[in-house]
């Protein structure tokens, strides 16, 4: 277990953890979860999971719902990192369902991510069998319901075994369980009554705007901020992009996210935010659940929360785990911070002189073949240390896809890179190589 943690970068597992784990091990009961963003619900239940599951058995034992691709792909890479050596998939949408079932044949998952509509395609088609499945989690629950996942969840639960176990994980305290979910006796893990919704290592400011339109005030406390990792809130798909555009233009290395964007640049963009090479992500509500991205020192809200809720989710994305973290208010004229934030605020003037935008270390290297193509991390690190002239230690977060790699780099050797791997092979195979933008 300790070097299980120790890979993590995780030095020990908190009460709700240990709580958790222990009712997963030791009983036999369905369990509801209940605990604040940012208090690592997704490790809770799948390390105690992972010594449930058969290794010798090749069908899928457990099944995670979660309302989003982008929390499927993050709960799945957990898994990997685990080292287990269970097999395990995504299943969500936007690629066609028969890509996903000859994968399903090839890997032979024990343990299957999927959103609900994604899973209702696989299961209504039979395209691998339920008789195996002993568990069944419903990662952010209350999310699935807000979300209108209540029907799909529904079908879901019909169509798997009466006697598996559920295990329900959620942020809020859910009023009551609708009875399709089909709980038998439960135990209770509640933690969120005892710790609060804002974790007291979170500190609370209010930066002024002298006009409306709060851009320039933004990327004053942007710059004043320097490189740490921030995120930019906004409730709106064009807020977003103006916003978006105006700071790229300014100078910083963003990353922008909302769901207007097809799938394969939102994977970019959070690609780049977690691995270093972008420091402020700007975003809707939409990269406020699910996304599990560490060190996130700054949260910045452009536009105020909608709801309470919304706000704690905000937060939530911040001081995770035992760090510490800061939350900004950018109000504009007649603008206040909302009543539901009870905890101590102070002012945060930004000076007269500021400094350039910050860049981040890292950039990020697309590489046109993955694992299709039977390309492993070890061959991504050879080919660019032989062939791209730089050293391991040049080299950050590798991510290798089916059919091509993300690959993060210091900034200060893209050029080289570039230049020196155009038109060269990796594994004898021709390929692209191009900076990610």
């Amino acid at each position: 277990m300790d070097k299980v943690l120790g890979r993590l970068g995780v030095e020990s597992l908190s009460q709700m953890q240990l709580d958790t784990s222990d009712a997963v091990l030791h009983t036999d009961r369905d369990i509801v979860v209940l605990s604040p963003t940012g208090s690592g619900k997704t490790l809770a239940y799948l390390l105690p999971l992972v010594e449930r599951i058969d290794p010798a058995q090749d069908g899928v034992q457990a099944i995670v719902l979660v309302p989003g691709r982008e929390l499927a792909l993050q709960s799945a890479g957990v898994l990997k990192d685990l080292g287990s050596g269970l097999r395990t998939m995504a299943l969500y949408g936007g690629r066609p369902t028969m890509d996903e079932h000859r994968r399903i044949r090839e890997v032979k998952p024990q343990i299957v991510f999927a959103t609900p509509g994604r899973l209702n395609d696989h299961l209504t088609k039979e395209n691998f069998p339920v008789n195996d499945v002993q568990w069944l989690v419903i990662d952010e629950f209350d999310k699935c319901l807000a979300m209108g996942f209540r029907d799909e969840m529904s079908e879901v639960i019909s169509k798997l075994p009466q006697d598996i176990r559920h295990i329900l994980l959620s942020a809020t305290d859910a009023e009551e369980i609708p009875q399709f979910v089909n709980l038998g006796k439960t135990k209770r893990i509640n933690y969120i009554d005892e710790t609060g919704q804002i974790s007291s290592r979170v500190n609370i400011y209010k930066v002024k705007s002298p006009d409306k339109d709060k851009l320039e005030t933004v990327s004053k406390l942007l710059r004043h901020i320097g490189e740490k990792s921030s995120v930019v809130f906004l409730n709106y798909r064009e807020s977003v992009e103006r916003a978006a555009d105006y700071l790229r233009q300014q100078g910083f290395a963003i990353s922008m996210f909302h769901g207007g964007l097809d799938q394969k640049m939102r994977e970019d963009a959070l690609y780049k935010f977690s691995n270093g090479s972008a420091n402020v992500l700007v975003c809707t509500d939409l990269a406020s659940r699910g996304l599990d991205i560490p060190d996130i020192e700054n949260i910045i809200h452009y536009h105020l929360p909608e709801t309470e809720d919304a706000y704690v989710h905000r937060v939530g994305r911040t001081a995770r785990w035992d760090k510490e973290g800061r939350t900004f208010f950018v109000l504009g004229p007649g603008e206040s911070i909302p009543s539901y934030v009870e905890e101590e605020q102070a002012d945060y003037p930004l000076p007269q002189q500021l400094p350039a935008p910050a860049q981040p270390r890292m950039t990020t290297l697309y590489i046109g073949k993955g694992k299709k193509d039977k390309i492993s991390k070890g061959d991504i690190v050879g080919f660019l240390c032989k062939k791209g002239g730089i050293t391991v230690d040049d080299i950050g977060k590798i991510d290798v896809k089916e059919r091509y790699s993300y690959v993060a780099i210091v900034r200060e050797k893209l050029n080289t890179v570039l230049a020196l791997t155009r038109g060269e092979k990796i594994k004898g195979i021709k390929t692209i190589v191009e900076s990610v933008k």
